[in-house]
């Protein structure tokens, strides 16, 4: 992967990118999505935000290359401490990190959203709790996509903070808009993770003692509802 190609993954979040969005992608790495967004003319500036020094050397080493440094800020800082009120952010991008580091990195950072920006978000696992930040924080989801890459299923999570919203416990597994669609990606990831459940149950039903028994039926609730959704 590179600023020229693009993974799979990260083709989709460019596409749900705002066209001449004021994008700040936190936890950037090499900073390649900014970098192909700037270079396609699909954006008007950008912050590229990295806690980690090795990260942020790649990102501003990126960013040099390609001669976008005018256009394109890279920041070392921890999580949204990297967006300055006077970038005037009208997205933010969060990828590939787990959905409960995200959910922490917008709760920690809180601070620095203004309440217009975009949330362009794809967690590696921890989605549920990620969706449960979003309502809790009055941001509705505005778009979901679920993609297969390299064996691993990626979900994208498109939300904007639009007053009170309420999600059932369901929409919050699967995802409100995903359950509805319910595209043959969905389906196909569901039918694995019934599998993986159904073996995590058996596992369970001879255990005695007490955090056993909790996990035993939660895992047993999940296998209902996915053996609900799938029927």
């Amino acid at each position: 992967m590179n600023p020229h190609t693009l993974s799979m993954r990260l083709e989709r979040v460019a596409a749900h990118v705002p066209a001449n969005a004021r994008l700040a992608d936190i936890g950037s790495d090499h900073a390649y999505l900014p970098v192909a967004l700037m270079r396609r003319g699909a954006i008007a500036h950008a912050v590229a935000g990295e806690v980690a020094l090795t990260p942020f050397t790649a990102a501003q080493r990126t960013v040099n290359e390609n001669n976008l440094a005018s256009l394109i800020t890279v920041r070392l800082a921890n999580g949204l401490m990297a967006i300055e009120p006077e970038d005037r952010i009208t997205a933010i991008t969060l990828c590939g990190m787990g959905g409960e580091t995200i959910r922490d990195i917008l709760e920690q950072g809180k601070v620095r959203l203004g309440g217009e920006e975009r949330l362009i978000l794809q967690p590696n696992g921890g989605e549920q709790p990620l969706r449960q930040w979003l309502m809790d924080n009055d941001y509705r989801i505005l778009d979901e996509e679920l993609l297969r890459e390299n064996r691993f299923d990626y979900e994208i999570i498109i939300a904007a903070r639009s007053g009170r919203v309420m999600y059932s416990a369901q929409e919050l597994y699967f995802g409100p808009l995903l359950m509805k669609v319910r595209s043959p990606a969905f389906l196909a990831k569901w039918q694995r993770v019934l599998s993986r459940k159904r073996k995590t149950l058996a596992s369970l039903m001879g255990a005695r003692h007490a955090v056993a028994q909790a996990k035993l039926q939660d895992t047993a609730r999940q296998v209902r509802w996915i053996n609900d959704l799938l029927a």
